[in-house]
């Protein structure tokens, strides 16, 4: 039973993975692609559920691990279950078609699925299962960024609802008050209890319908249990001219575009770049794709959120940018100017556009505040175009100033919205030494982020940088390297750097100590020596006797690494144990043992245990 139910959770996987392969568009466009990845990141634990289910084990605890075993993957059924019909709502949605008041139920389904995802992870023990070190990291990763989303989503009313009701369907209206609710933070005890009772109680509770109505709610009685703490809870809500009429957020970079409608600026530029023609609002065809700051709206949302004590729009907005020890400085006379450099990259003048991109370069390498505005001023989507540029100084300096922009964290978000990676993947193929440099660097720089692993693994970034890797410069394949190893730690790279051709550059490395890249060569075995197809490639590449070279002469961190590597390719492997015993891994394993880092210790003891158990068989 457990056995089929993983099959159905791969099934499903495969399910969301084909919705998600036919792209999505419109307002939950983040939310679907953001839903989609965690699920894909989860597929390897299925894998590893459905092997364990699959296993025999003593008699004593077959019926508790089955029973175990049996639960854990029905509630993860369920969750996919509501996530697919989600998506595929999501997917077909039209904001121009549509009712009112579904686009605010999609929202708030998103949220509901985000916490039972969660829940459904923290119900999960790794000790319960056989499940391998490297895919620990992978779920812990998961739900870190599930944690991090639901903290964003709300207080405590929501997480007690979303946690017991994941698919609640609620009207527009209710989540409004719901939202109100929380954001005030009014309610205590006895009435959270009320408003959860009278929200429950109106709720058609099947987690597997996607869009299913909400009866009709005592809508006096929500009114009066969200207002009851906090009569100014109301003021809280945003006027509907500052909210963006594609993310329904408040808006913090508002722009107006040629029929006059005022947007976010990086929601209508993803409009555009998706080859829209039309104003999402009025669907009147745009004239010019010219994006306008609407300066007075940006003052009066400023204005607005400093009354109301939210936290202020951007630096841009206000001029002003608040310091380490918690104190303002005035920024204004550094906006204009940046707005000033920004507009000048758009120059049709080679001279003037390459004197503009020197100086972002410059300024963006100077200080974290410098990053912070020209990212806030729209400087990235004309960089990103800029790294097509046939003029080689002005292609450098593009990808050299998003390196640095990408160090402060916002920008990455920016810079992955503004579609950058497949050309960086372009510049690392064809720029010159310092541009593929310097791009390698950006691509470790944005894999820093969970899911951008995902995104820049399947641009086809690996094998541009397993290029650089093996014939860059020194510099080249240090940057390359690192990128690499970041991407690899998302198990789905693994695979596609392998078929890349990484192992052969990496023993060729290990082979070349005057390379100076031994550390780093070792450091991605190690990573890709849990992959089934990196395991095999490594046996058939790499011979174990240099690997016991490394293990006996190396430094501490490469010692470290080589037991890790063994330690893989060795296991459910007599074979490779066998070959490891008969060339003399005994007595370098029984060093580390004593002497090496904890990590070392403990891969080099469970090593010596399957070496000590073969020789009884």
């Amino acid at each position: 039973m457990a056995n089929t139910n993983a099959e159905s959770l791969l099934c499903l996987v495969k399910d969301v993975t084909r919705i998600s392969a036919a792209g999505y568009d419109g307002p939950f466009k983040k939310d679907c692609v953001d839903l989609s990845r965690r699920i894909v990141l989860l597929s390897h634990l299925f894998e590893e559920l459905r092997h364990f289910s699959g296993e025999s084990r003593p008699s004593d605890n077959l019926a508790s691990s089955s029973t175990s075993s049996c639960c854990c993957l029905s509630e993860f059924t369920v969750v996919l279950e509501a996530a697919k019909t989600l998506l595929s709502s999501a997917a077909s949605f039209d904001i121009n078609i549509s009712p009112e008041g579904v686009a605010k139920k999609i929202s708030f389904q998103f949220q509901c699925l985000t916490w039972q995802l969660q829940t459904a992870l923290r119900n999960l023990s790794f000790d319960q299962f056989d499940i391998s070190e490297e895919l620990q990291e992978q779920v812990d990763l998961v739900r870190e960024q599930l944690r991090r989303a639901t903290e964003r989503y709300g207080g405590p009313v929501t997480s007690y609802v979303l946690s017991r009701s994941f698919s609640l369907p609620v009207d527009h209206k209710v989540t409004k008050k719901l939202e109100r609710a929380v954001t005030g933070n009014s309610l205590k005890g006895h009435d959270q209890g009320q408003m959860i009772h009278s929200l429950e109680s109106r709720t058609h509770t099947s987690v597997v319908s996607g869009l299913s109505a909400l009866d009709n709610p005592d809508d006096d009685n929500i009114d009066s249990l969200a207002t009851k703490g906090s009569v100014e809870n109301k003021k809280l809500i945003p006027p509907d001219d500052f909210l963006c009429p594609i993310s329904l957020e408040l808006m913090r970079d508002p722009v107006i575009v040629s029929t006059g409608q005022t947007y976010e600026r990086y929601c209508i530029q993803r409009w555009i770049d998706c080859g829209n023609k039309t104003c999402p609002k009025t669907q009147q065809k745009l004239h010019h794709l010219t994006l306008t700051p609407n300066f007075a709206l940006r003052s009066l949302i400023s204005l607005w959120c400093i009354k109301h004590n939210v936290d202020q729009p951007t630096a841009l907005a206000t001029g002003r940018m608040k310091r380490s020890d918690g104190t303002f400085c005035d920024v204004s006379g550094k906006v204009a100017d940046i707005l000033a450099l920004v507009r000048k990259l758009s120059s049709h003048l080679t001279d003037e556009c390459r004197a503009a991109v020197t100086e972002i370069r410059t300024l963006s390498k100077r200080s974290s505040g410098n990053r912070i505005l020209i990212g806030e001023a729209g400087a990235i989507p004309i960089l990103v175009k800029l790294l097509v540029s046939e003029d080689n100084i002005t292609q450098k300096n593009a990808v050299t100033s998003i390196l640095n922009l990408s160090l402060y964290q916002s920008n990455k978000g920016r810079i992955m919205l503004a579609g950058a990676v497949p050309y960086i993947i372009q510049v690392l193929r064809a720029g010159s030494m310092e541009s593929k440099e310097n791009a390698a660097a950006t691509l470790f720089s944005l894999s820093l982020g969970d899911e951008n692993k995902i995104i820049i693994g399947a641009s086809d970034a690996i094998p541009a940088l397993v290029e650089l890797l093996e014939s860059g410069s020194t510099r080249g394949k240090k940057d390359a390297a690192t990128a690499l190893f970041n991407l690899c730690i998302y198990h789905g790279n693994k695979g596609r750097a392998v078929r890349a051709g990484i192992i052969a550059v990496l023993s060729n490395m290990l082979k070349d100590t005057s390379s100076c890249m031994v550390d780093e060569a070792l450091t991605i075995l190690s990573v890709l020596a849990s992959h089934q197809e990196g395991k095999v490639s490594i046996i058939k590449t790499i011979t174990i006797s240099v690997l016991i070279d490394h293990l006996r002469t190396g430094v501490p961190r490469n010692k470290e690494n080589v037991a890790s590597i063994l330690l893989a390719l060795c296991k459910r492997d007599p074979e490779n144990l066998s070959c490891i015993s008969r060339l003399g891994a005994v007595i370098p394993l029984s060093e580390l043992v004593r002497s090496g880092t904890d990590r070392a210790k403990r891969k080099a003891t469970t090593l010596l245990d399957h070496l000590q158990k073969l020789k009884q068989l």
